[in-house]
């Protein structure tokens, strides 16, 4: 058995474990994202109380930090794929789309624990709002003078309405301070952010030579493209979509199958839309007479 033959081989093997794998990192990052929506408050002050009092942003974090890490294994796979059937990809680069989810993984736990941190010191009252009650009461003023029934609706009418207001604005800042100087806050961001530009790369590099040798259609090939662009502006659940459709095609089963590609081993680059065109008009025509 050639390297080829072997190379498909393993691929074929893998197709469902990896299938399940996307499955799987799909459902926990959906899980972490409802739990995580579930600690939120109206404001920065009134999350961290959340968080204090709940163990929910570790789990949250963990179900999230492993989500991410299974879906490694369809960005490999794919990777893995293309590169068996086109000569202009670089294997180095396999390091790097391992990279992402991995970053990302390790983010999403250094977040949960920097939070927790952030919630016990804001409720211990070891975070200071630099905010001064002087700047405090100028913002104040001037929200209630850009809208007066807004403020009115908020903090109420009176003498009180102008404490009230100063009181969270301090209160907010106080908490934006303690989750700046949570101890793993920057080594958070630092990591987030090489994940996310991993991640960036991966979707583009992946989806282009999957796309240049048949083995994703022109659209899910076209949206994993985009999707590298669309991660900054942090559409991640058309992301999960995208990973959702890769799950399905790994393991076989999407109605139309899967591009032939895939069984054939080699590229099979799809047609421009002039060859299709072409193609169709020469269907249509039929075969020449050779008596003529």
């Amino acid at each position: 058995m050639d390297n080829r033959e072997q190379a498909l081989a393993r691929e074929e093997r893998w197709s469902r474990p990896t299938a399940i794998a996307t499955f799987t990192g799909i459902v926990l990052l959906v899980a972490s994202f409802f739990l995580i929506s579930s600690l939120s408050g109206e404001n920065e002050a009134a999350t961290l109380g959340e968080i204090h009092d709940s163990s929910g942003v570790i789990v949250a974090s963990v179900l999230q930090g492993l989500g991410f890490a299974l879906l490694a294994a369809p960005l490999l796979y794919l990777f893995q794929a293309a590169l068996l059937r086109s000569d202009r990809m670089r294997a180095q680069f396999r390091a790097l789309v391992m990279l992402a989810p991995l970053a990302l993984a390790v983010a999403s736990v250094l977040n949960g624990v920097a939070a927790k941190e952030a919630a016990s010191d804001f409720t211990a009252g070891r975070s200071r709002p630099s905010l001064s009650v002087k700047e405090a009461s100028r913002e104040c003023r001037s929200e209630q003078k850009g809208d007066a029934t807004g403020f009115e609706k908020e903090f109420g009418k009176g003498a009180t309405a102008s404490s009230r207001c100063v009181a969270e604005k301090r209160e907010e800042d106080a908490a934006t301070n303690a989750i700046d100087g949570a101890g793993l806050h920057g080594a958070t961001k630092l990591v987030q952010g090489i994940g996310v530009l991993a991640l960036i790369f991966s979707f583009v590099y992946c989806s282009l030579h999957a796309l240049r040798t048949g083995l994703l259609t022109r659209f899910w090939g076209a949206l994993g493209i985009a999707l590298g662009v669309a991660i900054l502006l942090g559409l991640l659940p058309v992301a999960l979509l995208w990973f959702a459709y890769l799950g399905l095609l790994f393991a076989g089963w999407l109605p139309g199958g899967r591009p032939p590609a895939w069984a054939a081993g080699e590229a099979i680059p799809w047609p421009s839309p002039g060859e299709k065109a072409a193609a169709e008009l020469e269907k249509r025509r039929g075969p020449e007479d050779p008596t003529e």
